[in-house]
């Protein structure tokens, strides 16, 4: 009788580490969704910054940098790209 009791608390325990498994499990795809989401919002913000600086000056910034190959605009809008990732990540991880 000792042995089906153990055997049945065994059973119980293994049960119940599969629903940890499954909570841990659910978790994880929801922590995934929402970095995939915040991920893509923050590209989308980065480019709609990108298009919003370009729309702002008065000349085109892709013409400049890579037609002319103005290396000092380059950089500024290398510094802006830096400087807004760091905004949005900012944002996102509170």
């Amino acid at each position: 009788m000792l042995t089906v009791f153990n055997g049945m608390m065994d059973s119980m325990l293994l049960l119940g580490q599969d629903v940890v498994a499954v909570g841990s499990m659910a978790a994880l795809l929801s922590h995934l969704l929402a970095a995939a989401v915040f991920a893509v919002l923050g590209i989308v913000v980065l480019f709609l910054t990108i298009f919003l600086m370009d729309k702002v000056t008065r000349f085109s910034i892709v013409k400049e940098v890579i037609e002319e190959h103005n290396q000092a605009l380059a950089t500024i809008v290398a510094a802006v790209v830096v400087g807004i990732s760091l905004i949005i990540a900012s944002a996102i991880f509170g």
